[in-house]
Formats: structure tokens, sequence, C-alpha cells
């Protein structure tokens, strides 16, 4: 059993409660996003309109929401962790209903000053309760099958809501953000190797019957993105162009040929980092790159200080998620990945990922400040 801390005063001063949040990970989180909102000037030919300004607005409610979960006590969202999973798998279902359609995909809920995508929603959510279970586990109790049957059935049924979008980087994602989860976890490592054999042998199945016709084409065009440069390898071809067209130090800020002669497609969200290397060169990325370590660095040193099961997975399956985004991102915007929907985090055009991951952010603030507090009996 966990032991409980002593409660704080009822009354304390907004001094004491701001002291609850991590502000060096703050201060790389406006770092990150400032970056986000020059190149997104860029990117729009020297104007804060369509997407600066909007994305600084965001932020601006983002860093609000980090605030404030930064100060809820981790037992809140420990005991609503079961809630707030259901409440993402409905707002999935709500998708199949009433979902705004974009890209060839219906995946968002357009509330009007925001289009929710409920899949962002749901990969914070899945760690949060799955940290929530594993924690209420005796460790040698993981170690069972039958333990794994619940986890299991909370991952595979948002999966299956987000590959009827069709979104399949996302449910990618989310397997590999439970499979960290369980790892950690303490699950049988032949357990996974049984699953990545079982997933193997399904590949044909998974390719003849699951996949879409332009999934299909995205990973041939990655195999080989010469044979159709005017269609679907097109975003590859001049995202690698526009990367090495910049060189060392760039082009200089508002000078991308490539950028600004519209060559390279979702230039705004997905393929960002394009606009940063052409104009900032090598250089530019490298700082990025090290914003995003601090960061990531963080992190696992709030993971690290955890003293709570629940507190630890939580910590470590955000960081993780974060590095898993950010790893996609740049794999796919260098010609080393398919071509998916993954944001560059806090940097990409985008409402909801922004929103999600500084909620993130505060997450772990709360789940390491009072990591002691009483969850649960084991």
């Amino acid at each position: 059993m966990i032991q409980g801390i002593s409660s704080p005063p009822e009354q304390l001063a907004v001094s004491n409660y701001l002291g609850f949040v991590n502000w060096w990970l703050a201060l790389f989180a406006c770092l990150a996003a400032g970056t986000g909102f020059i190149l997104l000037y860029s990117a729009a030919g020297g104007n804060f309109s369509p997407w600066a300004d909007v994305q600084m607005i965001r932020f601006g409610m983002a860093f609000l929401v980090m605030i404030m979960t930064a100060m809820i006590s981790p037992r809140i969202w420990y005991d609503l962790a079961y809630w707030l999973w259901a409440f993402s798998v409905f707002l999935l279902v709500i998708v199949e209903f009433m979902g705004a359609i974009g890209g060839g995909a219906e995946r968002w809920i357009d509330l009007g000053i925001l289009r929710l995508q409920p899949s962002e929603i749901m990969k914070i959510t899945l760690i949060v309760v799955l940290a929530r279970y594993f924690h209420a586990v005796q460790f040698d109790r993981v170690r069972q099958i039958s333990a794994l049957v619940l986890p299991v059935m909370l991952l595979l049924v948002p999966t299956a809501l987000v590959l009827k979008q069709p979104d399949l980087g996302m449910a990618v994602v989310l397997f590999a953000i439970a499979g960290a989860i369980f790892f950690l976890s303490g699950v049988r490592k032949w357990k996974f190797f049984v699953l990545g054999a079982a997933t193997a042998a399904a590949v044909p199945l998974i390719w003849n019957y699951g996949l879409k016709a332009y999934q299909k084409a995205r990973l041939l065009t990655f195999l080989d993105p010469s044979s159709d440069p005017l269609a679907a390898g097109f975003h590859i071809a001049q995202s690698k162009i526009a990367l090495g067209s910049g060189g060392i130090l760039g082009k200089g800020f508002l000078q991308g040929t490539q950028v600004h002669l519209n060559f390279v497609p979702e230039m705004h969200t997905d393929f960002i980092f394009t606009v940063l290397a052409e104009e900032f060169g090598i250089i530019g990325g490298f700082l990025l790159l090290a914003i995003y370590l601090l960061i990531l660095f963080h992190l696992l040193v709030s993971s690290i200080r955890a003293k709570s099961q629940f507190g630890r997975l939580v910590a470590a399956g955000i960081g993780f998620t974060f590095f898993l985004y950010l790893f996609i991102n740049l794999g796919m915007v260098m010609g080393l990945l398919p071509v998916v929907g993954i944001p560059l985090p806090l940097v990409s055009y985008g409402g909801t990922s922004m929103l999600t991951l500084m909620f993130s952010f505060g997450l772990v603030m709360s789940v390491v400040r009072a990591s002691d507090e009483h969850l649960g009996d084991k």
C-alpha cells in the first residue's frame, strides 16, 4: 500500500499553487511554441494571418490549461481515469455520426471556434487509464495473461474506432503507447515477441483487407518515392529538396524558395520542419532539437522522481508519446518513414494537439509534485 501524505491546507495562496508548476518545462514549451509562431508567420508569406495569430491564442489558452492541471491533486486524475477514458471513447463514437471531414478522413468534431480531434485526447487518457490499472495490480499478477485482458480491451476499443475514421497512423501510435506502458509495468518480454510474430504473420491479411488504397500508395511511395514523383511521392520529394537547400545556415528568414513558391504541401502542419530547415539551416534544426531534448529530459526526470507507480507510468508514458511524435514527424519529413498525419509537437499548426500536449505537461507536474499521495490499495 502506498502511504499517504497530509493534505495541504484548504486555503493556500495562489503563489503556493504556482509552486507546483515546473517552470523550466513550461519555459522550454514556450520556446518550442515560439519557434512555431515564427515558422507559421514565414509559411504565410510574412503574415500573422491565417495561422500564427490563431496559434498564439491557442497556446495562451493551452498554457493556462497546463497551469490549472498542475494545481489539481493527482488523486483526482487517478479516480477519474476510467471516466476520462469512457468520455474519450464517447467522443470517438460521436465522430462516426457527426464528424467533420478533412483530407479524406472523418477525424474531427467541429465546435465552431475549434475543430476537436478526439483521437488526440484518447492518447493521453489511454496513458492515464493504463497507469491507473497497473498501479492497482500486484506486480506478480501483471505477469499473468488473465491480468492483461482488461488493459488490452482498453486499447482495442478506441483503436478500432480510430481505424474506422480511418487513421492508421494514430492507431499505430496508440498501440505503441500501450506497448510502452505494458513493458514498464513488468509484462513479460516473451508476450511482446509473440505479438510481434502474430502481427508479422497477419501482414498479408492487413495489406489485402485492412488498408485503404491511399494507405497502400503511401507505403509503396515510401519504399520507392521516384515511382510516382508528381502525385503520391510529391510530399517526400519536395520535402527533401527543402531540407537540403537550406544548408548549414539557411537561406534566411522569409527567403525559403521551396516554401514560398508553394512546392512543399502542408508546410504549416505536418511538414513545418522544412520551413525551419530551409530558412535557418542545420543550425536552426539543431537548436529546435535541443529544446525538444530539454523537454524530454524534464519528463524523464519527472518519471524518476515520482514515487507511485501511477505517477511513474503517467510521466513515462507522456514522455514516450512526445518522443514518438517527434521521431515519426522528423522521420516522415526526411523520407525515412511513411507519410502519416503526425504533427511536430508544439510547432505544427493545430488546436487539439497543442491543447492535449500542454494538458499532458500539467498532468506530469501534478502526479510528481504529490506522488506520495495515497492513490488506492495495491
